[in-house]
């Protein structure tokens, strides 16, 4: 595991999100990337629900891709990927299918990050 904030919160109740989970677990072609650290506060606050939601759906440790990022003085970030994907807040998950991608959550939203990245996949396949 290369982010700490990435372990799975142990009080993660999986019933409670059941759609989320079932919706995680339905799509095993998906790929997650994670640009989080684990001296950010939002990071340290979100991300491991998120690990809990991805373990709760059987998500293999293959189909995540965790990268450290670094903040520089002039608050930019600094990591693997984060020009290619445009990284300027975390945390950031990509969720990809087959390269391309299906879906995207930058640093906070009003819901989870499990929840909301679960109905930017459905609403993605819906579409397609």
């Amino acid at each position: 595991m290369t982010l700490e904030t990435m372990r799975p919160d142990p009080v993660f109740d999986a019933e409670s999100y059941g759609d989320t989970v079932e919706t995680l677990a339905q799509f095993d072609d998906l790929t997650y990337i994670v640009w989080g650290g684990d001296w950010c506060g939002d990071c340290r606050k979100q991300l491991p629900e998120f690990g809990a939601a991805l373990d709760a759906a059987g998500i293999s440790d293959d189909r995540i891709e965790e990268i450290p990022v670094e903040k520089l003085d002039d608050g930019s970030k600094e990591g693997p990927k984060v020009e290619k994907y445009g990284i300027e807040y975390i945390p950031t998950v990509v969720v990809l299918q087959d390269g391309e991608e299906v879906a995207r959550f930058v640093e906070e939203e009003p819901v989870p990050i499990a929840v909301y990245l679960a109905d930017e996949i459905r609403a993605y396949f819906d579409e397609n």
